[in-house]
């Protein structure tokens, strides 16, 4: 029975080692940053249709890059970030505002 016993704790034993720890991405802010030429009205659509911001929302980080001169808009994996990031480049260029949007790392 006692040979049972001390059977049961090294199998147990056996179990309980600690595995390492896979370690977490690293996550990436998008921002946008504010100029004098973009208007309000064209911001709030890119963070509308870029970042699924409803109006409200879309209004209120408009207004913080407004009045701050830049804003997180999301944060993401490095892949989702840099595609957010050249998506709103492009519309803008497309659409003739000089509008910046850039990425960095969180911290």
């Amino acid at each position: 029975m006692m040979s049972d016993n001390a059977d049961d704790d090294t199998e147990s034993g056996l179990m309980t080692k600690t595995r390492a720890k896979t370690k977490r991405p690293p996550r990436y802010k998008v921002l946008l940053l504010n100029d004098d030429y973009t208007p309000m009205e064209f911001v709030v659509h890119v963070l509308e249709r870029f970042f699924g911001l409803n109006h409200a929302q879309a209004f209120e980080i408009m207004l913080t890059v407004h009045k701050k001169g830049l804003a997180v808009v999301g944060v993401f994996s490095h892949e989702i970030a840099e595609t957010k990031v050249g998506q709103v480049m492009d519309f803008a260029r497309r659409h003739q505002h000089p509008l910046q949007c850039t990425m960095e790392k969180e911290e």
